[in-house]
């Protein structure tokens, strides 16, 4: 993913515990996840404090132990399964493609599933699409994609409580209106990959899109909890970016609040606006 907004606001000190001295554990746990996992761990402990209750005592006590483990380098579970992502470990790595998505770490990876119909042709939802630079105007949770060649584009992404993270991507795959399938590059610290298909629905009633995301949240489960906390589940993302994609294909509009007119929209989808 390159350099993110947190690799800038938090250094942690990678070592491994001193040599000789079984004392202290060793680094099992990669400088990005160990950034990740203090911001994540805070935010936590802070919504925890706030709620004044036995169940954020819980969050708050969950929280500190993240904080420790980002400052440590150190997770108990990751040495009882005899795993580390320190030092560019091969689970912090893309490792495969399955199907028609890349996908990552099977014993981290989260995938979402999502398809739409929507009663436009194949070819014309297609070329929308391909344009990543107008992905921003469906998807609420990005900030903005800026194509860089005919197959890297850099993405800019909202952040649960305030932050953004961003990273590169790359297309792996592609078919001409039938398939795009990409993955982030050079060690993301949130590594995802995904793919979206078209394909005629049946009895001639448009286009199904389908979407699939998978994705290897920061600090493992306790991470999407964080992100659920703070209203960034992937999967109700994609539902609504999916929602406001077909309102504004149909109808030329996007629900809640975001519009364009129908002209407007078909300026988007000329041709050479489209294979910029």
């Amino acid at each position: 993913m390159g350099t993110t907004a947190s690799d800038n606001t938090l250094s942690l000190h990678a070592g491994h515990g001193a040599k000789g001295d079984p004392s202290k554990p060793a680094n099992n746990v990669g400088q990005s996840e160990r950034i990740v996992s203090a911001i994540a761990g805070g935010l936590l402990a802070m919504y925890g404090v706030e709620r004044r209750d036995w169940g954020g005592a819980l969050l708050a006590l969950a929280g500190g132990a993240l904080v420790q483990r980002g400052v440590s380098g150190h997770c108990e579970v990751y040495q009882s399964l005899g795993m580390s992502t320190a030092d560019g470990g091969a689970h912090s790595l893309l490792e495969k493609k399955h199907g028609d998505a890349a996908v990552l770490d099977a014993s981290k990876a989260i995938k979402v599933e999502r398809t739409v119909t929507i009663d436009l042709p194949v070819e014309e939802l297609y070329r929308f699409w391909r344009n990543f630079e107008n992905l921003p105007r469906i998807m609420d949770h990005l900030e903005s994609v800026t194509v860089l060649d005919d197959r890297r584009s850099h993405w800019k992404a909202k952040a649960p409580a305030g932050q953004s993270v961003e990273w590169d991507a790359e297309i792996i795959r592609e078919e001409a209106d039938r398939l795009i399938s990409w993955r982030s590059v050079n060690e993301a610290t949130v590594p995802n990959a995904g793919s979206v298909a078209f394909r005629p629905a049946p009895a001639d009633r448009g286009t199904e899109v389908k979407v699939t995301l998978e994705y290897q949240p920061p600090a493992g489960q306790i991470g999407r909890l964080v992100a659920k906390l703070f209203g960034e589940e992937p999967d109700v993302q994609v539902r609504e970016d999916l929602r406001r994609f077909k309102s504004m294909m149909e109808a030329g509009e996007i629900p809640n609040s975001r519009s364009t007119s129908g002209s407007a929209l078909r300026n988007t989808l000329q041709p050479q606006e489209a294979s910029k």
